[in-house]
């Protein structure tokens, strides 16, 4: 992977805009070596993190009460599912087969996709973000029919792999159509990751979704296209690490303890070429973020560097395979605080290539 990686700002999924224009300003002020279109929910709510994949999913329902329905026993859905199958194994087999242009992310389901793409077109940036859901998030937050996650039932596991897969694959064709020499880094969001081994999961084991992560990581990877996957809680973080994924993106703001104990699988990750993002701008309280300065990032990153170095780690590999984010998504936040927040994700960066 290329050094003009080295302590890039990235930007973390959602913004509270309700004009996309107004967004997309935010993205090209701050993110202009990696652009991504940022979800805005206020704007609609198909661009809920767990709605905007779902366009092309047989028998797929949304009620009122954001209870999310896979009515996997209907005729729409049985109907559906040859197609669906046929579909996936012709696009597997040819990204510019016709039929990837039926699992788009339509304007219904994200107002700024079509701004990122004229970014990427102008630009002409050497990487671009896109995203996901996570398939395990989306598999434990999606009920079938009798209000049982979709984690629990093979079959339609395999189905939610197989459309956020065509997700994924229309994205990257987007992008490299937009331009060519753009390299696409596609983001996993999966912060339910962290609840793996909790007693809510017991009978889920890792292996299971390490697979499923695998399987699409896999995919982004076969497109020469980078992999990442973000989780904003406390994570067991061999399981992303074990999934293959190029790039791992967690709160190091609020989680950065949790993540250096693993600082054996950390070493290994960079080791074989893998990149950390570290989310040191928070995004959960605007009163907290009101208060830090770039002066505090500064400090926080050497921080968690130097524990790393103390613990077996070259210094020079972390720095030269490290990137700055926020937390998580700034869509909580208000407008203001999550201009805010992105503005200290660029000046960290700005800062730390200066003088690290």
């Amino acid at each position: 992977m290329s050094e003009k990686l080295k302590l890039q700002p990235l930007g973390i999924g959602s913004l509270p805009h309700k004009n996309p224009d107004e967004a997309m300003t935010v993205i090209t002020q701050n993110f202009s070596q990696i652009p991504f279109f940022p979800q805005l929910a206020n704007v609609s709510r198909n661009e809920d993190m767990m709605l905007q994949f779902l366009e092309g999913l047989p028998s797929f329902s949304s009620n009122n009460s954001e209870k999310f329905i896979l009515n996997s026993e209907s005729e729409e859905f049985l109907e559906g599912l040859e197609g669906f199958f046929s579909d996936y194994e012709e696009i597997i087999s040819d990204i510019n087969s016709p039929l990837l242009s039926k699992y788009a992310i339509t304007s219904q389901s994200s107002s700024t996709f079509e701004k990122f793409e004229q970014i990427i077109k102008k630009d002409k940036p050497q990487y671009a973000k896109g995203q996901i859901v996570g398939v395990f998030t989306l598999c434990s937050t999606l009920n079938d029919q009798n209000s049982r996650a979709l984690i629990y039932d093979e079959t339609l596991r395999d189905i939610i792999v197989k459309l956020l897969t065509l997700k994924v694959l229309w994205q990257i064709k987007r992008i490299k159509n937009a331009n060519s020499d753009t390299t696409p880094i596609i983001f996993m969001d999966e912060p339910s990751v962290s609840q793996i081994g909790s007693s809510a999961y017991l009978t889920i084991s890792e292996n299971e979704v390490i697979s499923m992560i695998r399987e699409i990581s896999d995919v982004i990877k076969s497109h020469n296209a980078l992999s990442a996957i973000h989780c904003c809680g406390k994570c067991d973080w061999r399981i992303p690490i074990k999934t293959g994924v190029n790039i791992i993106n967690f709160d190091a703001y609020t989680y950065g303890e949790n993540f250096k104990a693993y600082h054996k699988e950390i070493s290994k990750f960079l080791n074989n070429g893998g990149k950390i993002a570290w989310g040191f701008v928070p995004t959960l309280d605007g009163t907290i973020l009101q208060k830090l300065t770039v002066d505090d990032l500064v400090q926080k990153f050497h921080n968690s560097v130097n524990y790393l170095t103390k613990n077996g780690i070259d210094e020079k590999l972390i720095i030269d395979n490290s990137l700055i984010t926020s937390s998580c998504g700034a869509g909580g936040l208000s407008i203001k605080d999550a201009e805010l927040a992105m503005s200290l994700v660029k000046e960290l960066s700005d800062r730390l290539k200066r003088e690290v």
